[in-house]
């Protein structure tokens, strides 16, 4: 008498913050510390000879529907990027979409996700139906069409070629690819799309991974590029399984204080392009816009000769950005000092003022420091010691630093200016913006190409540093 196997089930804990896996229930997760994360997940597993735990898959050797080839013959005009019409979007990217390539857009509530997809669908739409290709489906989840259909008219993202849908079921989303094929596919989010062929609620773990295979395949199939919004966590984590980061071909952040203009958008993960690229947005009333050169978000207006300030420039990936450095130096009233930063690196501004202390008997100990970017830049690389160390001094000895001076370098606890990367870059931008003065390390500076317009200061020690930039103080 023949026996069934039955299948047997295998039960384990998932943590829908991280997608960490446990055999057992825990109050706590101990990949991302999170507190009552953990859920239960049901896995089948096929019992075979392997004994308790383990699991035997055979299959029997299938035709393949395409034959292997030499890879000279394969032809690689199918991968070529598309430009998408936004520049900042398509430099981080590497050119533009791919067909059948899957990108995870995630960032805070707020940032701007879903307006720069909608000023991308429009702009898209509009090339697609120049070109003659299909239209653009844009499928929400967050917001009714209506909603979505009001921001748009307030961008100026409204097109003939853009499809809007809103849908929550995965099957309606797929119907909805298949009548009208499209040529780019965007869904805000995909932590709102659920299968009903799947247990749990939208945006569980299981949800997630069952949505983004399907959409994943559905991109491959028909060549689609496909553009996913995703949640991110109270740590800043994107939301969701970690598999799911694995699964999609390029994962992007969206950044920005909500209080700010400037977005930054990096790619975390890029298999068609690099991951040091950085993409800059002005979000205003009317939209999102691209900034291919953001220097005047970051850069005062008024050029005068103040006290506590000193420019420089940061590297974000390989794009150089300008940033201003300003700092206050004020006495206090209270017994304590206050140390307040915004846009630098709390502990690099703590270092800096003990080493003014140590080595330029530069007392700030009964003074209010105040150290800040302008603009809501941020400059927490080590490169920008020297500019924070220059406007402290400055600002302490009301001496202002020339107008046309920009410095860049790492300040040691000993006093002494190391080297930093991309000081080349770094003296092409200030050459661009106007400056006529650098001050760079010392090390390395031999091997720097001369900039037309600027004039080299190597340094060894941040004494010659303010010598340099307050040879009155």
């Amino acid at each position: 008498m023949a026996t069934t196997k039955i299948p047997r089930t295998r039960t384990s804990y998932l943590c829908t913050e991280c997608g960490w896996t446990s055999p057992k229930w825990l109050g706590q997760c101990r990949e991302c510390r999170a507190w009552g994360t953990l859920e239960e997940f049901v896995e089948p597993s096929s019992g075979g000879g392997g004994g308790p735990g383990r699991s035997t898959i055979t299959a029997a050797p299938a035709r393949p529907a395409v034959a292997a080839r030499p890879i000279a013959q394969v032809s690689a005009e199918e991968a070529r990027a598309r430009p998408t019409g936004v520049g900042e979007l398509d430099r981080v990217l590497g050119g533009g979409v791919v067909p059948g390539a899957v990108v995870l857009l995630a960032g805070e509530p707020g940032v701007g996700k879903s307006t720069l997809l909608l000023d991308v669908a429009a702009k898209a739409a509009a090339a697609s139906r120049e070109r003659g290709h299909g239209p653009v489906l844009y499928v929400t989840g967050e917001e009714s069409a209506s909603q979505v259909r009001l921001r748009a008219e307030r961008i100026g993202a409204i097109d003939p070629a853009l499809l809007l849908a809103a849908e929550t079921e995965l099957g309606a989303l797929l119907g909805h690819v298949q009548d009208a094929a499209p040529s780019l596919l965007i869904v805000d989010s995909i932590q709102t799309i659920a299968s009903t062929q799947v247990e749990g609620g939208a945006g569980g773990i299981t949800q997630v991974r069952a949505v983004a295979s399907a959409l994943i395949q559905v991109a491959k199939e028909r060549a689609i590029p496909v553009l996913l919004v995703g949640h991110v966590t109270k740590d800043g984590g994107i939301a969701g399984p970690r598999v799911l980061e694995h699964l999609v071909d390029v994962v992007c952040q969206f950044e920005g204080d909500r209080h700010a203009r400037l977005r930054l958008l990096r790619a975390v993960k890029n298999r068609y392009g690099p991951t040091d690229e950085v993409g800059c947005f002005d979000l205003g009333e009317r939209g999102i816009a691209g900034l291919a050169d953001p220097s005047g978000l970051f850069l005062s207006a008024a050029r005068s000769e103040v006290p506590g300030t000193c420019a420089t420039v940061t590297l974000e990936g390989r794009r150089p950005m300008p940033v201003e450095i300003q700092a206050l130096v004020a006495g206090t009233a209270a017994g304590s000092p206050r140390r307040t930063t915004s846009g630098v690196d709390h502990s690099r501004v703590a270092m800096a003022l003990a080493v003014l202390a140590a080595r330029l008997r530069l007392d700030t100990s009964a003074a209010d420091v105040y150290v800040s970017t302008v603009g809501g830049a941020r400059a927490v690389e080590p490169a920008t010691d020297l500019a924070v160390a220059l406007a402290v001094v400055s600002a302490a000895q009301n001496l202002p630093t020339p107008p046309g001076l920009v410095a860049f370098g790492e300040v040691g606890l000993t006093g002494e200016v190391r080297a930093t990367v991309g000081v080349q870059r770094r003296l092409a931008e200030a050459a661009r913006l106007g400056f006529d003065r650098a001050i760079v390390p010392l090390a390395g500076s031999k091997e720097l190409r001369g900039v037309e317009g600027v004039h080299i200061l190597p340094v060894a020690h941040l004494s010659e540093a303010v010598g340099a930039a307050l040879p009155r103080g």
